[in-house]
């Protein structure tokens, strides 16, 4: 009778709790979202499952001794998303910011929400039950960047307890800029605004493609020495594809690499999806803020196309600013999208592709910033 009281006790469904029931739950939401719906499968596929294994209960996988526990290792190292970062500098084509400058000012403008959500997280602090430090602030407002990889950066340096919530909330609006952006484009422009053609690209020579992310890296290492982690490895990836002498780890920085480090991330990320360190009160403000943060990323971006436009020479079509985030290379493709419905013949892709790379190399910076406030 002891051995069959003692086989019962140590069942999962003796041990399972309310809030690991209710965070499996969410895991399964997650691989819903990713098989079903196709948001961000690459990234919310291996976190959900991550999430159903963290929450066994009895099992131990997201405990010391754990795969997940080990595996976080790459997370709090930050191995991880630096990894990350040189395979998407590897899949990156500076091309369009180079043939158009400009466009790098809009990159910097839908940083605008990075910082807003800092003082909107340190506000958060007026309601009760919510409580951020300055580090906490930090970590959240980083979401506003819509760069997964440099959110979770920050946040295994500043503040490692509010990881999954970051995380998750980062991805999510990730994958859902088309229906986040649209709405917002359509409310800060004309419709004669989202006509505008932009004049063709110049050709941009391989010389500048080579050039650049070497010159990048310098006014980093001057300038701002606590994004180099970021920007180095980005540039690294970058130059590897442009150079044209290393094929082979360009291919698989953008490729196997990229692909093993992205499934490490995800299962670790989900390990952080546990009940006792998801449920809590701040969680739900860290998923407003992060929702308020891209709309004002998007917004800024926008109002400074049109800004820009006014004093331009060559017309400039002010969806293009919505681009201005980090999410590469869908928020580009959603100001296609909504520029071809006012124009069929109007084809943003290559010109908003510009501002996108300049966000992502504008939430590096943003992040380096933020890590050095708060040092």
């Amino acid at each position: 009778m002891e051995n069959l009281s003692s086989l019962w006790e140590s069942t999962g469904l003796y041990n399972f709790s309310g809030p690991q029931a209710f965070m499996m739950l969410v895991g399964f939401l997650l691989l819903f979202l990713a098989i079903k719906k196709g948001f961000e499968p690459l990234l919310l596929l291996p976190m959900g499952f991550g999430a159903i294994l963290s929450n066994i209960p009895v099992a131990g996988i997201a405990e010391e001794g754990g795969i997940l526990y080990y595996l976080y290792f790459g997370i709090e190292s930050g191995v991880f998303p630096l990894l990350i970062f040189m395979g998407v500098g590897a899949m990156t084509d500076f091309g369009p910011l180079l043939a158009n400058p400009k466009t790098l000012l809009l990159g910097a403008a839908a940083q605008f929400g990075i910082f807003s959500t800092l003082l909107g997280a340190l506000a958060l602090n007026l309601i009760p039950g919510m409580e951020f430090s300055f580090k906490d602030a930090a970590a959240i407002a980083i979401i506003g960047g819509a760069d997964g990889p440099t959110a979770i950066y920050v946040a295994s340096k500043l503040s490692p307890e509010l990881l999954g919530a970051i995380a998750v909330a980062a991805y999510s609006y990730m994958a859902l800029v088309p229906l986040i952006q649209q709405p917002i484009m359509r409310a800060l422009t004309t419709e004669e605004e989202r006509k505008i053609e932009m004049q063709q690209l110049r050709v941009v020579s391989q010389t500048e493609k080579i050039i650049f992310p070497l010159m990048l890296l310098t006014l980093c290492a001057v300038l701002l020495p606590s994004a180099a982690p970021l920007v180095g490895m980005f540039c690294l990836g970058n130059l590897m594809n442009s150079c044209g002498v290393v094929e082979r780890l360009s291919k698989t920085s953008q490729n196997e690499l990229i692909n093993i480090v992205t499934i490490f991330l995800g299962l670790s990320v989900g390990s952080k999806l546990s009940a006792d360190h998801f449920l809590k009160t701040e969680t739900l403000g860290i998923l407003a803020l992060g929702a308020i943060a891209f709309c004002i990323g998007t917004a800024c971006g926008v109002l400074m196309a049109k800004v820009m436009n006014k004093f331009s020479s060559t017309p400039i079509n002010p969806l293009i600013g919505a681009a201005g985030v980090s999410a590469v290379p869908m928020a580009a493709r959603v100001a296609n999208k909504v520029g071809l419905e006012s124009n069929p013949h109007n084809f943003l892709l290559m010109h908003a592709m510009g501002p996108n790379v300049a966000g992502v190399i504008g939430s590096a910076v943003a992040a380096g910033i933020l890590l050095s406030l708060v040092k």
